[in-house]
């Protein structure tokens, strides 16, 4: 019963932090930067002054689609904050930008995060059915279950180990934002605070995560008394 309500409340907190951080972008989406710089533009700007010039930046369906692929090396952006010409997209700019920087730099969580891709990807694609499989023969054939568990804390590590890439990705983006000039001092402070709602989303799935692979811990666990 106790587990069922950690649910819950994982649910409930992950469904306000998604709400706030909507409108915390749609927000300062409304803010112009000084300079009339668009969202690739940040981007173009950030690699060239960190010395990187194979990253390709390209524009992609959706919203909140942003994201970096260290695969081809593509910074990619979602329509609004392609084209967007204001705090949020040249925030969020940043931050993708900031994840090619860390590739650059053979930032060492970045590399061990992309190692782990294919076998959470593998992971992703079969543990719910073999979960579901471990639960319904947990009492004759447990080791379903426990190969469901060790394929969801591949995926439950996955999302520890994006916390500090991600933390670390906006924080070189504030850092060049100011010191490039790119936002003012008023608007460095919505930069930082759309930022660390973005950041708060990880944190939450993390410990979402964490708490739904100790429910089929316990599971297992009963199955063998």
């Amino acid at each position: 019963m106790n587990m069922w309500i950690l649910f819950i409340a994982f649910m409930l907190i992950s469904l306000v932090v998604s709400s706030v951080l909507k409108s915390k972008f749609k927000k300062y989406s409304k803010v112009p930067l000084d300079n009339g710089m668009s969202g690739r533009d940040v981007a173009e700007r950030m690699l060239r002054d960190n010395g990187i010039y194979d990253v390709t930046i390209q524009s992609v369906p959706g919203q909140l689609t942003d994201h970096y692929n260290p695969a081809n090396k593509t910074i990619n952006l979602s329509p609004d904050v392609y084209n967007g010409r204001n705090v949020a997209a040249a925030a969020v700019a940043a931050h993708e930008t900031g994840h090619a920087v860390q590739h650059a730099k053979a930032y060492v969580w970045l590399g061990l995060r992309s190692s782990l891709v294919p076998v959470v990807s593998f992971s992703s694609k079969w543990m719910q059915w073999i979960l579901l499989g471990g639960i319904l023969l947990v009492n004759t054939f447990p080791a379903l279950l426990l190969a469901g568990i060790l394929l969801f804390a591949l995926t439950t590590v996955f999302s520890f180990i994006t916390l500090p890439v991600e933390i670390n990705a906006s924080q070189r983006a504030l850092v060049w934002l100011s010191n490039a000039g790119i936002t003012s001092y008023q608007n460095q402070k919505l930069a930082q605070n759309a930022l660390k709602w973005a950041a708060t989303t990880y944190v939450v799935a993390a410990l979402g995560s964490l708490a739904t692979l100790l429910y089929y811990i316990m599971i297992f666990n009963g199955s063998r008394r």
